[in-house]
């Protein structure tokens, strides 16, 4: 199976891309739907991609055929933009988060809610950690939360820069750091601890000035050696990462004409894939950090700053 990536934008349209080539594979238009699409997320066995469009997901088979726009089952329940959405590793239930103050748990095998947290501010970002028994948030009140599944409480909580709000957060995929970026453009990096050795869970190691503008996402390579972080001066910046945990800027990322709102590394940390306003998708070398492939189909990405409504957002995912 050729490698593929999923694009989401404004348009409303899901566009998947054969990421060598090029080629536009398959568009689902959702025809009659209302809603931007806000994140993508794949399942672990590549069977199922996940779109949070407004204030529902729906989940589509991605082996169906080129002109299936129909989605297996729908999500809803939440009242105001999903802002995040994430699978679990076995594929057995589906994270969401939303601007309307919750972060939802969906099982994938009855289609039903599996639980509620209340987390009293708008919700920014969600991930879920890799020993799959907690999740980590962010939001608008400029709090880091880690949620514990197994007691459905919120064990530890984070404010590094009093109440600006948190816009992203990234796990290392051994679970070994976090990394957050707030809109001010700046990063902060904790240490995760097991408890049992008496530190602290979340032990503070170093915070920089990532970008001069808007952060919009920052994500953590699988291999844990870099971090890319994106922005409103429209550039993706890549940081190499220390066995020590400093983090020094090796590279820039330049092509895109507006706001950059997301990435995606492959499995492999040799290729990211960034989306922006300008209404494309770039697939950079993170080797020599040049575009080795563009993807344009998308018709509207966005003129606005309209940061909290996500009308400028194109989604990608690798």
């Amino acid at each position: 199976m050729s490698v593929i990536l999923v694009t989401g934008s404004y348009d409303h349209e899901i566009r998947f891309w054969e990421a060598w080539s090029g080629i536009c594979s398959r568009t689902i238009t959702r025809s009659g739907e209302t809603g931007q699409v806000n994140r993508l997320a794949i399942s672990p066995d590549k069977r199922y991609l996940a779109a949070a469009i407004h204030k529902k997901v729906n989940i589509y088979e991605i082996a169906s055929s080129a002109s299936a726009s129909t989605p297996v089952v729908t999500f809803e329940g939440h009242t105001n933009n999903i802002t995040s959405v994430s699978f679990h590793s076995q594929g057995k239930w589906l994270v969401t988060g939303s601007e309307d103050k919750t972060i939802k748990i969906w099982d994938l095998r009855t289609g039903n809610l599996h639980r509620n947290y209340n987390n009293e501010a708008p919700v920014n970002d969600v991930c879920v950690h890799p020993n799959q028994g907690e999740l980590i948030s962010c939001d608008q009140a400029g709090r880091i939360k880690q949620w514990d599944l197994s007691d459905n409480i919120c064990t530890h909580e984070l404010t590094p820069a009093g109440d600006v709000p948190i816009r992203s957060v990234t796990l290392a995929s051994d679970g070994s750091c976090l990394v957050a970026g707030n809109n001010k453009g700046k990063c902060y990096v904790w240490k995760i601890n097991d408890e049992s050795t008496g530190q602290p869970r979340f032990q503070a190691v170093t915070k920089f000035q990532a970008h001069s503008k808007y952060l919009t996402r920052c994500l953590l390579s699988p291999d844990v050696k870099y971090l890319a972080t994106c922005s409103a001066d429209t550039t993706v910046k890549i940081w190499s990462i220390s066995p020590h945990y400093e983090f020094k800027l090796e590279k820039i990322l330049q092509g895109h004409q507006r706001w950059v709102w997301d990435c995606a590394f492959s499995a492999d940390s040799a290729y990211l894939v960034t989306a922006s306003s300008d209404h494309t998708a770039r697939l950079w070398e993170m080797a020599s950090g040049l575009t080795v492939r563009q993807y344009n189909g998308h018709h509207k990405g966005g003129t606005k700053s309209t940061l909290n409504k996500y009308q400028d957002v194109l989604k990608v995912f690798f």
